[in-house]
């Protein structure tokens, strides 16, 4: 049954699944005409939304795409290479492939987001060299299933935000440990089965369903750039100019990786483990100026790299004017109220995690989500009597939940595998159903 249901999406999926970018245009119509329809904004009203909200993310579609940079450049280094290559070797079979990518990228992601989508990537491409019968769609849609508990780790943006002592919400509900969040009963439970089934659900769906065109990892973009050979030849000694000699010194890089490095002790120190979008990226950066070794060595790798950011770059200011749209008309308002309006003091949470998951198509930001859904959800815990903690937890996995086929938080997953949206997202529908039956009980029963 497994094996004809996940044939049946991922069918569906590749022939009416359009490319990411159209996927937000058909949204920013969406949008659009249930402002018009269910708020009293006139279409002048929505244009000025979408269009006030339109260059919101710009901050973070750079982040984003630093992600993709900074991680090919770090994956294209020797050093990372033969790591990545030893890890790889754990797996001989295509069934040992998919558990192995599934794992790490899961660990990844509760240590931090972007590290895990970056990590589950490149390791897929390295098992799938090392196992090629292995569906490579598969390895990707694997890699990616990791990043279902993103937001009940260590990076999770509502828990973290609600920890400290000035948030936006401090004067209703305080500041609230993250023991009573992300170590707290219902997220432990969650995590810990989502962390021991994901890898079996895509093992069994490997074993349950007949690949349907897969690709061959050495014919990627990716692939290419790292297989040995694609560095130019050396220029011989004696035809070095100055400039040809700064730009294949060893010391330079040394110098400024040693900088990077000094500031990354000195961030941790004064921080503890704060591992935010910027620190990853600061790491990888670094990290790649040494790998390299030269200064040409490691801009050969950036022109690589700046190669996959484009949906990045192009696609994120569509979904900043989807958000200005929801936020300003009060559409996720009015969604939110709704949940709210049939819930009671046991309910509240699981039905707080049914609307984020909805919103989360609209507004895929767990930041952004819970500034809008936040105080809503919030108001209606403390006039219900119910956990403040859980509501907040409920809507984290909500963002979360959704993530499987809202196709945003896959576009750096997808610059670096060098495939399209719907490649995987027939074999994610599977992970999205799974899911919401443990996240369900945890937020109901624990």
């Amino acid at each position: 049954m497994i094996g004809s249901i996940t044939n049946f999406f991922d069918r569906i999926v590749r022939r009416y699944l359009p490319d990411a970018f159209l996927f937000a245009i058909i949204l920013t119509f969406v949008v659009f005409l249930f402002g018009i329809v269910f708020t009293n904004s006139t279409p002048v009203d929505m244009v000025e939304y979408w269009g006030g909200g339109f260059w919101g993310l710009l901050a973070f579609a750079m982040q984003m795409s630093l992600i993709v940079v900074t991680g090919y450049i770090l994956a294209n280094s020797p050093v990372v290479k033969r790591f990545l290559g030893k890890i790889s070797n754990l797996a001989n079979t295509p069934g040992q492939a998919v558990i192995l990518v599934t794992l790490v990228a899961t660990i990844a992601c509760l240590i931090n987001y972007g590290f895990g989508l970056v990590v589950g990537a490149l390791l897929a491409i390295h098992v799938a060299k090392r196992v090629p019968s292995a569906d490579y769609r598969l390895l990707m849609a694997s890699a990616y299933s990791g990043f279902l508990v993103w937001h009940g780790g260590l990076s999770g943006s509502i828990p973290l935000l609600i920890a400290t002592e000035d948030h936006f919400l401090v004067d209703k509900i305080g500041s609230i440990p993250v023991v009573e969040t992300l170590f707290a009963g219902p997220n432990l439970f969650i995590v810990g089965t989502l962390l021991v089934t994901l890898p079996l659900l895509n093992r069994l769906i490997m074993q349950s369903t007949q690949s349907v065109g897969k690709i061959d990892p050495t014919l990627l973009n990716l692939q290419q750039s790292t297989m040995e050979g694609s560095e130019p030849e050396p220029t011989p000694k004696e035809d070095l100019t100055p400039a040809d000699k700064l730009e294949n010194s060893r010391i330079i890089s040394y110098l400024v990786g040693i900088l990077g490095l000094a500031f990354i002790v000195y961030h941790f120190v004064t921080n503890g483990f704060d591992l935010n979008l910027n620190i990853v990226n600061f790491i990888f950066l670094f990290l790649g100026i040494i790998f390299h070794g030269t200064p040409r060595r490691f801009l050969n790798s950036v022109s690589g790299a700046v190669k996959n950011a484009g949906g990045i770059i192009i696609q994120f200011p569509f979904y900043a004017g989807i958000m200005g749209m929801m936020q300003s008309s009060g559409l996720s308002e009015e969604l939110s109220l709704w949940f709210v309006s049939i819930s009671n003091e046991f309910t509240l949470p699981w039905l707080s995690f049914i609307s984020a998951g909805i919103l989360n198509f609209f507004i895929p930001s767990g930041g952004g989500q819970w500034a809008i859904q936040g105080p809503i959800m919030i108001d209606a815990a403390l006039s219900l009597g119910a956990d403040t903690a859980k509501t907040a937890m409920a809507v984290a996995w909500g963002d979360a939940w959704t993530n499987m086929i809202q196709p945003f938080w896959a576009l750096p997953l997808l610059a670096i595998a060098g495939l399209k949206v719907r490649d995987i997202m027939g074999f994610c529908v599977m992970v999205l159903f799974w899911s919401f039956i443990p996240i369900s009980i945890g937020l109901l029963f624990f």
